[in-house]
């Protein structure tokens, strides 16, 4: 539906040029919207049998540990990092051999924001604009952005696209407007004026957060935690299972050209459907990955019974590998509670049979991933 522009253009000069920047109407919209309630039953389905996973796995913390670090990589390319998962792991093991460390500390800063938000909002702290700025601040503490104002909103005119609001593809409010703006898109969090379907509100708000774009840099970022912490509050997923950077990423000239036709148009109903496309290929996508793990698991273990004495110390290193990937002997030994010609031994027998691949080439320090199961775990998380 064309509702035409979803907002006013206020007119700005800066020394050199005059620009136009928007400035939103509060959600939600009118006329309200024309939702294809078969796609949005399918997408609330799909969403209810990934939180249903959390029950079924052997381990639910072990597959959100490495999702969330997953998603913390994907969100981050998108804004331009080129670290991997793999990066990203090696970097927990302080090892990180030519990586931009910058680029896997704001990945890393993804994943403590997003904790912190979590915590914040189990233990009844509410979705506000208040706990907005305190992920920001954790979210910008090290890497690229911590030069951009951490925790605060925007106290000047920001763009996106082009060297300057005067050729930028869009311009977000002018700074007086950004506050209002946010305290208008915080009550409709809140269900205020009206009560909104979750997945409704969450595309909808997610809109809204990039257009008002109200911190200097980790908007993106802000905005697709955002979506996560709206499910979580609200009680549609137990954990955070549910991200939509990878299909943000596959699909960047569309998610950017919808967004755009909201502003310019008031076709929300493209974007909408286009969101919970994205929720129900991302939900299924899950619940497949995570039965390849557990199967892979499964796989492993019984090769690794049939390797009679030696078994007992390699199913030990195995089960270490399940939660820890990458693998240090020194680390492994002292965690095990193995010495370490035993830890190096299980992990010959693992590296004949291909459960896990040494990474360095070094005599000493050497590094063992298992691969496979890094493999699926870093689907689609190759830089751009």
């Amino acid at each position: 539906m064309n509702r035409g522009l979803q907002g006013n253009l206020v007119r700005q000069t800066t020394a050199s040029e005059g620009f136009e920047a928007f400035v939103p109407f509060a959600l939600p919209p009118n006329p309200p919207l024309d939702i294809d309630l078969d796609l949005l039953e399918h997408a609330n389905r799909a969403v209810g049998r990934l939180d249903a996973l959390t029950l079924l796995l052997p381990d639910p913390s072990l597959f959100l540990y490495f999702y969330v670090r997953k998603e913390a990589v994907l969100s981050s390319q998108i804004e331009g990092t080129q670290s991997s998962l793999s990066d990203l792991l090696l970097h927990e093991y302080h090892e990180a051999p030519g990586v931009p460390i910058d680029d896997v500390e704001e990945v890393s800063q993804y994943v403590a924001a997003l904790n912190h938000g979590l915590e914040r909002l189990r233990g009844g702290f509410p979705l506000s604009l208040r706990l907005i700025r305190e992920i920001h601040g954790i979210l910008l503490s090290k890497g690229r952005g911590s030069t951009k104002t951490p925790g605060e909103f925007r106290r000047s005119q920001n763009w996106v696209g082009g060297t300057r609001p005067g050729n930028a593809r869009f311009v977000p409010p002018p700074p007086e407007e950004v506050m209002v703006c946010l305290g208008e898109l915080e009550k409709f969090l809140h269900d205020q004026p009206v009560r909104t379907p979750l997945l409704l509100k969450a595309a909808l708000s997610h809109v809204q957060f990039e257009t008002i774009h109200p911190f200097l840099d980790g908007n993106g970022r802000l905005g697709r935690l955002l979506i996560t912490f709206l499910l979580c509050i609200e009680g549609a997923l137990s954990e955070p299972l549910l991200y939509l950077s990878l299909y943000f990423k596959e699909h960047r000239d569309t998610y950017y050209d919808l967004l755009q036709r909201v502003r310019v148009e008031g076709d929300w109903e493209a974007w909408v459907n286009f969101f919970l496309e994205g929720v129900i290929g991302t939900a299924e996508q899950a619940v497949k990955t995570a039965q390849r793990i557990t199967n892979l698991f499964t796989d492993d273990r019984t090769r690794i019974e049939k390797m009679g004495q030696a078994a007992g110390n390699a199913l030990r290193v195995h089960s270490y590998l399940q939660k820890k990937p990458v693998l240090e002997i020194p680390r492994a030994s002292a965690e095990i509670g193995v010495s370490q010609p035993t830890v190096t031994s299980a992990l010959k027998r693992l590296e004949e049979i291909g459960v896990v691949k040494e990474i360095t080439g070094k005599a000493r320090d050497r590094i063992y991933v298992y691969k496979e199961y890094l493999d699926i775990l870093g689907e689609g998380t190759q830089p751009l």
